[in-house]
């Protein structure tokens, strides 16, 4: 019997296997998991993800790709003239507000790279791409130091099952940020120069 072309099957597998993670959790990810979940032979599996390892790459990947799809729907955040801690904290709220599965889906995977070292650099690539994003409107080392407490926020809330405060984000986020200074060189809320006498 000829073999029958199946050229959504790599994206169909790698859509069980999210789903396998999000009923299971890590612990119930496997080929054969993922070949049931999916109604395709366990051969096909191993065909398309020679490893486990190979299979929760393009898993987390493909999660990576929600939080860049409200990122992405956020145009301000790359306008000099926005409030950035304002548009970022509610970038997050969109985020965290919607079905918190996929969020909670994308941070067990990510979570998954403390064990599994092939997932580093793909679990690095949300951070790296948030992060390049920021440095264009703030610089290098502000852009980390807020990609970090963006994850810090998500994590309480995914971990201590309470609403997300908009407003907190934004007054956390502002400290972070530091303020333009004004023509004479000064920021906002300095003191003015000692003046002799």
């Amino acid at each position: 019997m000829p073999r029958r072309h199946d050229p959504e099957r790599r994206q169909r597998i790698i859509d069980a296997a999210i789903r396998v993670v999000g009923q299971k959790g890590i612990a119930g990810l496997s080929h054969r998991t993922v070949a049931a979940e999916a109604d395709v032979p366990l051969g096909s599996t191993t065909y398309h993800f020679a490893t486990l390892d190979d299979l929760m790459v393009a898993a987390l990947r493909q999660a990576n790709e929600g939080f860049a799809r409200v990122v992405a729907a956020h145009p301000a955040l790359s306008d000099p003239a926005a409030d950035l801690p304002g548009e970022l904290a509610r970038v997050l709220g969109e985020w965290l507000g919607g079905d918190r599965t996929g969020v909670e889906l994308e941070y067990e995977l990510y979570l998954a790279a403390l064990r599994r070292p092939a997932l580093r650099p793909v679990a690095a690539e949300w951070a790296e791409g948030v992060g390049a994003l920021l440095a264009a409107r703030t610089d290098p080392t502000t852009a980390r130091a807020l990609v970090a407490v963006l994850d810090g926020i998500c994590l309480q809330v995914l971990l201590t099952d309470t609403p997300y405060d908009e407003e907190y984000a934004r007054q956390v986020l502002t400290r972070l940020i530091p303020a333009p200074a004004t023509r004479d060189g000064r920021g906002p809320g300095s003191l003015p120069p000692a003046t002799a006498g």
